[in-house]
C-alpha cells in the first residue's frame, strides 16, 4: 500500500494531526503555557496579557499559486498585509505590526522589490499599523510570509465557537466579486465583452482586496456577536467552521434570496456559462466576515453597521440552504483548502 502524501489529507486534516500531537503530555507545555489560550481552531492565536489578548497570525503566499500574472508587485505587497489583517479582524482585534519574510529570485528587478515594499507600507498605513521587522532570502519564486500581531480587550474578542441556536447569521459585505474577477482573468479576458467599469470592479476585488477592519472592531465592541470568521476560503467552508467549532449541536440555514451577490457575478457567470451560486458560495477570496449575532440585537446593530442577514443558527446539526423556489438542500462544507488540490479548480488563490 503506497504511503500517504500531504494532498491525500489537505490542510484541515494536517492541522488536526498537529493538534493531536500537542495534546501529548510530553509536548503540551511547549504549546500551551500559562499565557497561551487554546485557540487553534480560530483565525489567530491568543496570548493572555492580563486585561487584553495579544493576537498573532501568520500567512504565506507563493508566486506560482497566489499571484496571477496580472498582479503587480505593489499589489502583492498589499495583499500579504491584507490576508494577515483579515485574520486579526476576524478576532475583533486591532493590528499593531507585521513581520515580513521574503524569498526572492536573484534576478528580480530592484524596482519590483521596491514596489513590493511600497505595497506593504501602503497597506500598513491604511490599517494604522507598522512594519516591524522581517527577513530576506533567495528563492526560485516570489515567496512572501507575514506574521501579524494585534491586540484586543478580553471582553471584545471574537472567536469561532460561540454561536447559539436562534442567532442571526450575517455577512459584512457582498460575495462573489472576487470569483468573478479571477474567472475573468483566467478565461481569455480579451474575448469577454464587458464594460470598463465592470472589469475594474471585479478585477479590484480579485487583485486588490481590503479587509473590513474598521467594521470588525465596531462589531467586537458591540458585545452582540457570538462568533466570527473570515470567508477567504469560501462561505460554505467557513459556515462549516462555525458549526464544528461550537461545543453545541448547532446547524446553520441560509437563504438564497438573502445572499448579497452583486449583479456583476450573475452577468459574468452567464457569459462564461458558470453557476453564479457556486462562484459565490464556494470560490472564496471575498475579504468579508461571517458572523452570528444575537437575534434580538441584530436590527439595532445593523442600523449602526452595514450587515447582510443571510440565515439563522439552528439546533438541527446540519448546514442547509433554502432556494428561491422553497426547496431545501443539505450542504457538505467545501471550499478552498491548501494541500488538497482544490486550488486547481479555481486558479490562483489564497
Amino acid at each position: 500500500m503506497p504511503s500517504k502524501v500531504l494532498s491525500d489529507l489537505g490542510e484541515k486534516k494536517l492541522i488536526q494531526r498537529i493538534l493531536k500531537k500537542t495534546k501529548n503530555l510530553e509536548y503540551n507545555s511547549l504549546f500551551l503555557n500559562e499565557k497561551s489560550i487554546d485557540s487553534f481552531s480560530d483565525d489567530a492565536a491568543l496570548l493572555d496579557f492580563g486585561e487584553y489578548y495579544l493576537v498573532v497570525t501568520s500567512d504565506m503566499l507563493f508566486g506560482s499559486k497566489h499571484f496571477p500574472q496580472q498582479m503587480t508587485p505593489f499589489q502583492m505587497g498589499k495583499k500579504l498585509v491584507t490576508v494577515n489583517v483579515s485574520d486579526i479582524a476576524a478576532m475583533g482585534a486591532k493590528p499593531i505590526g507585521i513581520i515580513v519574510s521574503m524569498g526572492l529570485p536573484g534576478d528580480m528587478k530592484v524596482a519590483d522589490f521596491d514596489s513590493i515594499i511600497d505595497g506593504i507600507l501602503m497597506a500598513c498605513s491604511s490599517y494604522d499599523m507598522s512594519l516591524i521587522g522581517g527577513d530576506t532570502n533567495e528563492s526560485d519564486e516570489i515567496t512572501l510570509s507575514g506574521t501579524c500581531i494585534g491586540i484586543v480587550g478580553k471582553e471584545n474578542v471574537l472567536t469561532k465557537g460561540g454561536a447559539n441556536a436562534g442567532d442571526v447569521v450575517a455577512l459584512t459585505g457582498s460575495i462573489g466579486l472576487a470569483a468573478a474577477g479571477f474567472e475573468f482573468l483566467f478565461n481569455d479576458s480579451g474575448k469577454i465583452e464587458i464594460s470598463k467599469d465592470f472589469q475594474e470592479k471585479i478585477i479590484k476585488h480579485a487583485l486588490d482586496p481590503g479587509a473590513p477592519l474598521k467594521k470588525a472592531m465596531e462589531l467586537s465592541k458591540s458585545k452582540y456577536v457570538t462568533s466570527a470568521t473570515d470567508i477567504t476560503d469560501g462561505l460554505i467552508s467557513e459556515i462549516g467552521e462555525l458549526v464544528t467549532s461550537s461545543s453545541k449541536n448547532i446547524g446553520i440555514t441560509i437563504y438564497q434570496d438573502l445572499l448579497p451577490i452583486p449583479s456583476e457575478v450573475f452577468d459574468l457567470a452567464r457569459i462564461l456559462d458558470k453557476d453564479p451560486l457556486e462562484m459565490a458560495l464556494y470560490y472564496g477570496e471575498d475579504f468579508e466576515l461571517l458572523l452570528t449575532i444575537e437575534n434580538e440585537k441584530f436590527e439595532d446593530l445593523s442600523e449602526k453597521i452595514s450587515l447582510h442577514k443571510i440565515g439563522e443558527v439552528t439546533s438541527f446539526g446540519e448546514i442547509k440552504i433554502v432556494y428561491k423556489d422553497g426547496k431545501t438542500n443539505i450542504i457538505t462544507p467545501r471550499g478552498y483548502e491548501h494541500l488538497s488540490g482544490s486550488h486547481e479548480k479555481r486558479g490562483n488563490t489564497i
